[in-house]
């Protein structure tokens, strides 16, 4: 019986491999310099796959992959029907609305709100009762209200340099993020026997940090 885990592209990746590592396996094979995005270790027993990391929550939703290591607020914007297990306590930062200093934002009637987080911003408006304009942009969010294309953005900070360098600050935590470790709900209950022991292995090493 095999266990595909999904991981996502990026800055997650090496801490993910790095903990699994820790949790006990054999991951060397996944260091190599390659353009591969499925690799599978000796045995067979275990399967790897990388995905962009708004991606992770749906190849785990859909059974794809059993398990997948994401950032919360990817899970949060998917709102795929996943088990969300355990924190793994990296990847810290914030979820939040920033802007121009002194921005009155709450209440505002037709604010221009410009992110790549469309739910997280339909969700946290609409709790608020309040009516907006969502810009939705893939990059450099933060140009958005320097330039009048928007009123405020919901990003992702982790130190907030960026915000400050381009003379935004934080007007509002939306959510703390760090990844998470997911798994379909499925596979949870037919592959239990092999998943069991790795997700044991991977909570004793959050719990012992």
């Amino acid at each position: 019986m095999s266990v595909t885990i999904a991981l996502a592209k990026g800055r997650l990746a090496d801490k993910s491999i790095e903990l699994l590592e820790q949790a006990g396996l054999q991951l060397d094979f996944l260091k190599v310099q390659s353009r591969k995005l499925i690799f599978e270790d000796s045995s067979g027993k275990l399967r790897f796959i990388f995905v962009k990391p708004f991606d992770v929550p749906t190849y785990v939703e859909h059974g794809v992959a059993d398990i997948g290591i994401c950032g919360k607020d990817t899970i949060l914007e998917s709102e795929s029907n996943i088990y969300e297990l355990m924190d793994l306590g990296f990847g810290k930062c914030k979820l939040v609305i920033a802007g121009k200093a002194g921005t009155d934002f709450l209440g505002r009637n037709n604010l221009r709100v410009a992110t790549k987080f469309v739910g997280c911003a339909k969700k946290y408006f609409a709790e608020k009762q309040q009516n907006i304009e969502i810009i939705k942009l893939s990059g450099s969010v933060e140009l958005a209200p320097i330039i009048g294309l928007a009123d405020v953005i919901l990003d992702i900070v982790e130190s907030g340099k960026t915000l400050a360098e381009n003379n935004l600050v934080i007007l509002d935590e939306v959510a703390v993020v760090s990844a998470r470790l997911v798994v379909n709900k499925v596979s949870l209950k037919t592959k239990k026997e092999a998943i069991a022991p790795l997700l044991q292995s991977v909570k004793a090493v959050t719990e012992g940090k």
